[in-house]
């Protein structure tokens, strides 16, 4: 089977497996599609919580992006843990650099254990500059909390949070319901012309490490082969709620999803 299409992934690594350049290469792949990388920063962690983390020289982020991308030009970009001021400015101007126009930003900054994983002064820049130079992005609740400084507890303050990210210059949002206390998932796709909202079953489990990055780079892989941002964000999620479904139960704490589960899915992806 041939790849049908290339993406690059900017991100932080996970030695676990579950989240992260690796959780992103597992979807990629299974998705059928060909993964690049350029790693951020290393962490060591497993599915009880974080241990350490290792940061990459923007330099070296920069290389990894530039060389890869001049050899095999990606047909779409995601975008992960991003640690620092000096990371994002070295991402952004790569961007700049490689002129690719579907780039997703998945603003990673809490672990799932509650570990922070960015600081203050990415945060400014992510909301001043960053979202800007993406097609979408893709923030959970706290996330979506952080950058609009607005509290989230219903659908309508998940949009209201949306409309203040397009305000800040983002072009699409989509934010994740997950962290709501509810028997049905909502997921808020908008932009200045359209709100949609996915409504899916929302499955009772521990085992949803990884979620945010799989889904974000799922998309992306869908956005790479040419679908459109609706039907790539419908399969994405489609996607991850079966990987969630097979709850592997791994680990003693909030284990992985199933990223294999979507063979299912590939037959139905045309």
């Amino acid at each position: 089977m041939n790849p049908r299409s290339k993406v690059l992934i900017i991100a932080g690594s996970d030695s676990s497996g579950g989240a992260g350049i690796q959780a992103d290469i597992k979807t990629v792949t299974s998705l059928g599609s060909y993964a690049m990388t350029a790693i951020t920063a290393i962490t060591a962690q497993n599915t009880t919580g974080v241990k350490s983390i290792v940061a990459i020289k923007p330099k070296e982020i920069s290389n990894q992006i530039d060389f890869s991308a001049k050899d095999i030009r990606p047909n779409a970009v995601k975008i992960g843990m991003l640690h620092s001021k000096q990371v994002i400015q070295a991402v952004i101007k790569s961007l700049n650099k490689i002129k690719i126009k579907k780039v997703v930003l998945d603003p990673v900054m809490v672990a799932k254990g509650g570990a922070k994983l960015i600081n203050n002064a990415a945060i400014i820049l992510i909301k001043n500059k960053l979202i800007k130079n993406t097609f979408l992005i893709t923030p959970n609740i706290p996330e979506a909390e952080i950058l609009t400084k607005i509290k989230i507890k219903s659908t309508k303050d998940m949009i209201k949070a949306a409309k203040i990210l397009i305000r800040l210059g983002a072009k699409n949002v989509l934010i994740k319901g997950g962290h709501l206390k509810s028997k049905r998932m909502n997921d808020i796709l908008l932009n200045k012309k359209i709100i949609r909202v996915f409504t899916s079953k929302k499955y009772i489990t521990k085992n949803t490490h990884g979620t945010g990055c799989t889904l974000s780079t799922a998309i992306t892989t869908y956005l790479s082969c040419g679908k459109d941002l609706i039907k790539s964000c419908e399969l994405g999620i489609k996607y991850v709620n079966e990987a969630i479904k097979s709850n592997l139960n791994l680990g003693k704490g909030n284990g992985p999803i199933n990223h294999l589960n979507s063979f299912t899915i590939n037959k139905n992806f045309k």
